[in-house]
């Protein structure tokens, strides 16, 4: 039995095994057609973007403090203002009598370019009515003469007062006389000496007022450098300064300061700028309301009216220890810098300063040329 068991047991392995295998060979097929296809799939989708090379970007650096060396050099502090070529000799002609206000002007003589002579008619204004005034009134006084020369006769049989009286009256008539003769002498313009008419500015038949332009007469054989400095700046200025001089279309000039501007009751700018007609009157230009500097031998471009800028040197310095304004350092009082050692440190060193420009501070004391400085 036992044999029999074990043959029977032998040949369903026997029989199993060939099963067994195929299904091995099954599997195995069915893995290999399986990973085809995943290969196969892989192959259809995008290639994957390669990673950037980020080796050649550098990053940023910190930058690095300037550095200055303490040189020496001529150090010159100046002021500037604007201005323009003026006449030595120029006057803005205008009526000054209230009684001519609003009288028009008749004729006017003279146009922009003209040359006159001293004493020449310059305008003239429209004044019949003062002369039929004046006409009237020359009979009346001439009635008062006679009547005082009656009181004359009678002064001893007169009142003292009453006779005082007489003579006030006909001095006030005769006074008034001679103010309408002088009002209409004065609507004449005339020029106060020779020179070119450099501006008009009426018309005929305009309307005056008493100290308004009506136009300005010029010397242009004498012409003068003339700048407008500020109140604070004059201050600084004293006569025979250097300076210099650019002038537009002809370059730089040297002079020296001639004369200051005279003081004026316009404190806007402390400076006088176009001065006083006279009292409540229009405001006239003229030299005397500007710093003058003296250039020699002008060119002939600089004619009257070239604008211009004048820089006046208020304070130099030869040889002075200076650094750059960008290396100066202050923290409430103190004013220090930053001094470089030879082996690459860095310390604090306290200064005492001088004069400054827009780019270089003298030092006085607490450098010495040749160190370096940090700036900031």
């Amino acid at each position: 039995m036992s044999m029999k068991w074990w043959t029977a047991y032998s040949y369903r392995s026997e029989l199993k095994e060939p099963w067994r295998r195929k299904r091995r060979r099954t599997a195995s097929a069915l893995a290999v057609i399986s990973l085809s296809a995943v290969l196969a799939g892989c192959s259809l989708l995008p290639d994957e973007p390669e990673e950037e090379d980020l080796s050649a970007i550098q990053l940023p650096q910190i930058s690095k403090k300037p550095e200055y060396e303490v040189t020496t050099k001529t150090l010159e502090t100046k002021v500037q203002a604007s201005g323009k070529i003026m006449s030595q000799q120029e006057k803005t002609l205008y009526y000054t009598s209230s009684a001519l206000e609003g009288k028009r002007i008749k004729k006017l003589y003279i146009q922009t370019g003209d040359v006159v002579k001293a004493g020449q008619v310059v305008a003239e204004l429209d004044v019949e009515d003062l002369k039929k005034s004046l006409r009237t009134q020359q009979l009346q006084f001439r009635k008062l003469e006679l009547d005082m020369k009656n009181t004359l006769r009678q002064k001893d049989e007169m009142d003292p007062l009453e006779f005082e009286q007489k003579q006030i009256d006909f001095e006030e008539a005769r006074q008034a006389l001679a103010d309408l003769q002088q009002d209409i002498a004065a609507a004449t313009l005339t020029a106060p000496f020779a020179g070119t008419v450099v501006s008009v500015s009426v018309e005929e038949g305009a309307a005056i007022k008493a100290y308004d332009p009506i136009a300005v007469v010029a010397d242009t054989s004498r012409l003068v450098v003339a700048a407008d400095f500020s109140k604070d700046n004059l201050e600084k200025i004293a006569v025979g300064m250097e300076a210099n001089v650019s002038i537009n279309n002809v370059g730089e000039l040297k002079g020296k300061v001639k004369a200051l501007p005279e003081p004026s009751a316009d404190s806007g700018n402390g400076n006088g700028l176009p001065g006083n007609g006279g009292s409540g009157g229009a405001k006239t230009d003229k030299p005397s309301n500007y710093l003058l500097v003296d250039v020699p031998n002008l060119p002939a471009k600089a004619t009257r009216g070239t604008p211009l800028t004048v820089s006046v040197v208020v304070n130099r310095k030869e040889n002075a220890v200076v650094i750059p304004t960008s290396a100066l350092r202050t923290i409430g009082a103190r004013t220090y810098v930053q001094v470089v050692e030879p082996d690459g440190s860095k310390r604090e060193v306290d200064i005492e300063v001088g004069q400054q420009t827009a780019t270089d501070v003298e030092v006085l004391q607490g450098l010495k040329p040749g160190q370096k400085v940090v700036g900031r």
